[in-house]
C-alpha cells in the first residue's frame, strides 16, 4: 500500500471515531470527581412542599374552614410591627411574600419557620434553599409564642 493510501485511512479512521455520536459530556471542574449538575430547579419560594413539617415543637395544626377574622387581625398587628421590615405581603422583598404561602407549605412549616428559624436553618432543606434563595438573609427569630405564631398564621390566611 503506498503513503497517500495509508494517510487517507488514517484520516477517515480518526474523522469515524473522533465524531462519535451527540452525547453530551458533563463537565467536571479540576479537582471533583461527580460532573456538575446543570438541571434547573425550581426556586425554593415556589416549590410546593404541603407534607414538610420542618423542624421544631409545631407537629399538628388544624386550621378550620373559616378564618378566625379577631385571630386574624391580631395575626396582622403582629405581622406589622415585626415581620415588615423584611416581608411584604404582596410580593418579594428581602424574604419571601407569605401570600399564598399555605398553598405551598404546610401551617406545621409555616409556624415552626416563624417560631425557630435558627434551628429551621440548620435542620430543614427548603429553610436552607429560601435562605440562600433570599442572598443568606437569615430570618430573625422575633420570640414570638405559640398563639402569637398561630395569628400570624391565621393572617396569612386572609392573604
Amino acid at each position: 500500500m503506498n503513503t497517500l493510501t495509508k494517510i487517507l485511512i488514517l484520516i477517515f479512521s480518526l474523522t469515524l471515531f473522533g465524531c462519535g455520536g451527540n452525547d453530551k459530556k458533563e463537565e467536571v471542574p479540576y479537582g471533583k470527581k461527580e460532573p456538575v449538575k446543570t438541571e434547573s430547579k425550581v426556586p425554593a419560594s415556589e416549590r410546593v412542599e404541603l407534607s414538610n413539617k420542618g423542624v421544631g415543637s409545631i407537629t399538628k395544626v388544624d386550621l378550620p374552614l373559616v378564618v378566625d377574622n379577631e385571630l386574624a387581625a391580631h395575626g396582622k398587628d403582629v405581622y406589622d410591627k415585626l415581620c415588615t421590615a423584611c416581608h411584604k405581603a404582596e410580593k418579594k422583598f428581602i424574604g419571601p411574600s407569605p401570600k399564598g404561602i399555605l398553598n405551598r407549605r404546610s401551617p406545621e412549616w409555616v409556624m415552626n419557620m416563624i417560631l425557630d428559624p435558627e434551628k429551621m436553618v440548620k435542620e430543614d432543606q427548603l429553610a436552607r434553599d429560601l435562605l440562600m434563595e433570599f442572598n443568606g438573609s437569615p430570618m430573625a427569630n422575633q420570640n414570638l409564642t405559640q398563639e402569637e405564631a398561630r395569628a400570624v398564621l391565621e393572617y396569612f390566611r386572609t392573604l
